[in-house]
């Protein structure tokens, strides 16, 4: 099977991400290639903060990588958090800080639209490719489910009842931003052959 390395290190996201490409491709870790260090994401946007990290382990470990960035985007807080949905509430912030703040900023608000974005930067063969990935619902009033991680018990995706903390991984990597955009990812590895 073709390896390929995934430029994170979440282990929840490296754990979505191998389920998604299961039997297709041997997802590595950066800490599978020794890559220890801590990758800087100062761009301003998810694209940017993508691109980054899959050319600081090209550059460095010369292979072939990919790695993603995602934000929430919220219609209320003018697209907030957006690419600083991670360090939402500091820099140094749990998942259930960012959960704590985003409720109390949502506090009242009618309008509770909100999107998830992925960007994938993939570096293959000395080129660059991007796969996006969306997907489109809004935040609830109080946390619900205990599956997943991040936001994922506060965002309930258009067209289901549940969170994605409720819906379990299979059902959240069919129809998540991330899952999107890996599909993308993997179609388009596919066409290489």
């Amino acid at each position: 099977m073709k390896q390929i390395v995934f430029a994170t290190n979440n282990k929840n996201k490296l754990r979505e991400m191998r389920e998604i490409m299961e039997g297709l491709y041997e997802v590595l870790s950066l800490e599978d290639i020794g890559c220890h260090e801590d990758i800087v994401e100062d761009a301003d946007t998810i694209e940017g903060n993508a691109k980054i990290k899959a050319d600081f382990v090209t550059n460095k470990y010369h292979v072939d990588c990919f790695s993603d960035d995602s934000g929430l985007e919220v219609e209320a807080l003018g697209g907030a958090p957006g690419v600083y949905s991670a360090r939402y509430a500091g820099e140094h912030c749990t998942y259930q800080d960012n959960v704590d703040k985003m409720l109390a900023a949502m506090k009242g608000q009618t309008n509770r639209r909100a999107a998830f974005r992925t960007c994938i930067a993939l570096n293959l063969d000395g080129k660059s490719y991007f796969f996006e990935g969306r997907c489109d619902g809004h935040i609830t009033e109080e946390q619900r489910g205990t599956d997943g991680f991040g936001y994922d018990p506060i965002f309930q995706p258009d067209g289901y009842e549940q969170t994605f903390a409720e819906l379990g991984h299979e059902v959240k990597n069919a129809i998540s931003h991330r899952g999107k955009a890996t599909r993308k990812l993997i179609a388009f590895l596919k066409d290489l052959g």
